[in-house]
């Protein structure tokens, strides 16, 4: 073997070596953790999916489990763990107001929380099973009713600061969103929280501003919370436009159409899926767009007409028939004939699916317990029989007691 094999051997050894070294390196070996137990605040709008992660552990820890409290010291704890071949939860398969226990998710030693509700708001720690904690949140899940609009086009302003002694409480706004449609003009939008700052915090609360935290922190006394109480999270509109990216054409598809065009007509093809939906008159409907967030910038169409935020935002005008929630869903209500068409839905700033609805005016239609309409016109009729029971049974204990002591008059022929 000559000098060069050998240098090159040498070489090819080293470098193995060191890949070994830095392969062993992990974070958690970077990052010791705290003596004393402290929280981090983070909040979040109702609807939202979260995730925390256990930012430090020891090294000879390979799995994590994490806690939950409502308030710190609090006798009931919630253990989230996906021991013993828990199946790890998709956001997809989560629905609005399922309990917390199914709709979290642990993936490399971090907590995803799904559709968050203002329930779970409160502390979560990383620890094992013993019950040794290494990590904490103090989590604030602030909720959207009663969440304010301010359109900057139409001269509105965001909420002024509020000053009570000490208490400085105002809104943090978010980056804003990109615009939710291109080509022609569309909206964006920014989500503002509700933060307070205040000398009187607990010190157990990581702030990232000195005695700045959001304003349902555990951080933050039960007197000074009250105060903030009714300052609640806003949403800044704008107006925006930007161009469409071009899209590349398969040329394997011009062809079918071209060849079809020579035949005939050329046939409609959608630009985006559509999906079929048949309604009845009178009823309500809820539109979600598929794989969209409340954080996504999400827009709706119908047909050929925009539906723009400043007229169809949830709040602009309480009588609205068709509006759009702050979970970027269409609401129909009191389905009507003019309901009919095609709903296009836009996920940051591209068109993504469409909903051609259908409205029944006519017809039968199979009654079951899973609808809400034929539950409450169920209880309805029982609530009725029942009170008509109980004027029939009081009426006929009056004539017994009438009858027995002889106080009524005898209407017998």
């Amino acid at each position: 073997m000559n000098l060069a094999h050998t240098t090159v051997l040498l070489w090819v050894w080293g470098s193995l070596q060191a890949f070994e070294i830095v392969e062993k390196e992990n974070i958690f070996q970077r990052t010791p953790c705290p003596a004393f137990l402290m929280f981090d605040n983070a909040a979040y709008l109702a609807d939202m999916s979260f995730e925390l992660p256990c930012h430090c552990k020891p090294e000879e820890v390979t799995a994590v489990v994490w806690y939950y409290q409502k308030h710190l010291g609090s006798g009931h704890t919630k253990v989230l763990t996906d021991f013993d071949g828990r199946v790890l939860t998709e956001e997809a398969q989560v629905r609005v107001g399922s309990d917390m226990l199914v709709r979290f998710s642990i993936r490399m030693f971090s907590l995803l929380v799904f559709r968050a509700q203002p329930e779970d708001s409160g502390l979560y720690f990383c620890g094992t099973r013993k019950g040794d904690y290494f990590y904490a949140y103090d989590v604030d899940i602030q909720s959207s009713e009663g969440m304010v609009a301010t359109f900057k086009d139409q001269g509105q302003e965001p909420f002024a600061d509020e000053y009570q002694g000490s208490l400085h409480v105002f809104t943090t706004f978010w980056e804003w969103t990109p615009c939710d449609r291109c080509g022609v003009r569309g909206e964006q939008w920014r989500i503002g929280l509700c933060y307070l700052q205040s000398p009187d915090l607990s010190p157990r609360y990581r702030k990232t501003l000195p005695d700045v935290v959001s304003c349902g922190s555990r951080a933050v006394p039960t007197s000074l919370r009250a105060k903030a109480r009714d300052h609640t999270p806003e949403l800044l509109v704008q107006s925006c436009i930007v161009p469409c990216e071009r899209k590349v054409v398969q040329e394997g598809m011009m062809a079918i159409f071209n060849y079809v065009s020579k035949l005939g007509s050329r046939p409609w093809v959608p630009q985006v899926p559509i999906q079929f939906h048949q309604q009845r008159l009178g009823h309500g409907l809820i539109i979600s767009c598929p794989g969209a967030r409340p954080e996504h910038a999400v827009a709706w169409d119908k047909d050929h007409q925009f539906l723009y935020r400043t007229q169809y935002l949830k709040g602009v005008n309480r009588s609205m028939r068709v509006f759009i929630d702050h979970g970027n869903h269409l609401h129909i209500r009191f389905t009507q004939l003019s309901d009919r068409g095609i709903y296009y839905c836009w996920r940051q700033g591209v068109r993504v699916a469409g909903f051609r609805l259908g409205v029944m005016s006519r017809g039968h239609y199979r009654a079951s317990f899973s609808d809400p309409e034929t539950r409450a016109a169920m209880e309805l009729t029982l609530i009725g029989y029942l009170l008509i029971t109980a004027v029939f049974v009081t009426i006929h204990l009056c004539r017994c007691c009438c009858y027995l002591f002889r106080c009524c008059p005898n209407f017998s022929p």
